[in-house]
């Protein structure tokens, strides 16, 4: 049980992180990286991120896998 508590509270803590720095990270482009699908029509817009997607798998992969060293 202690692992799971464990990263429970890491993951709180970088959906905080990710939360707070969200201003910034939309100036930066984050989330409208070429490769995401935007589809906009009159009364409706489909936004699917799969770019952003991957770095962010990338990157949430290589932070677990430093703090599980």
């Amino acid at each position: 049980m202690n692992g799971i508590g464990r990263f429970l509270i890491v993951l709180g803590a970088v959906l905080i992180l990710v939360g707070l720095l969200m201003p910034w990270l939309g100036k930066l482009g984050i989330g409208r990286l070429p490769g995401d699908i935007v589809i906009q029509r009159e009364n409706f817009t489909f936004y699917f991120p799969i770019t952003t997607s991957i770095l962010a798998s990338l990157l949430l992969s290589l932070i677990f896998w430093l703090l599980q060293r």
